[in-house]
């Protein structure tokens, strides 16, 4: 099967090619990605830190069934504690034990990427 035809890096003044699905060739792919995780902090700044590794253990054997499959009919393990409504760095909204379920994967994914404007959809900020 023929590859894709390379395509201009999405860098600004970049005039190399790419493959890549990001759209960036590999030195700029490095760069936004150290960038994208120099602004949104480690897991652990962001609040994904022992406590919250124990909690979601404890979570999932409680609700070990994805939230999402089980409203459409189907049962899927959940991998995921989700937060319901996004809490942007709220830690009451946080750890409010209502904000939670669980979630496989794909449902998750699906829904952050809903939230967050990933898979070409406009999301937060915008």
């Amino acid at each position: 099967m023929p590859n894709k035809p390379a395509r201009p890096c999405r860098y600004p003044g970049c005039p190399g090619l790419t493959r890549h699905k990001s759209g960036y060739c590999e030195k700029h792919l490095k760069q936004t990605r150290r960038q994208s995780d120099k602004e949104r902090g480690s897991a652990a700044a962001r609040g994904y830190d022992r406590r919250w590794q124990w909690y979601a253990r404890r979570f999932l054997a409680e609700n070990p069934l994805c939230a999402e499959c089980q409203s459409q009919g189907r049962i899927t393990a959940a991998k995921i504690v989700d937060h319901i409504i996004p809490h942007r760095g709220d830690l009451t909204l946080f750890w409010d034990t209502t904000n939670h379920q669980s979630l496989c994967k794909e449902c998750h994914d699906r829904k952050t990427a809903r939230e967050d404007g990933g898979f070409g959809n406009v999301g937060r900020g915008d």
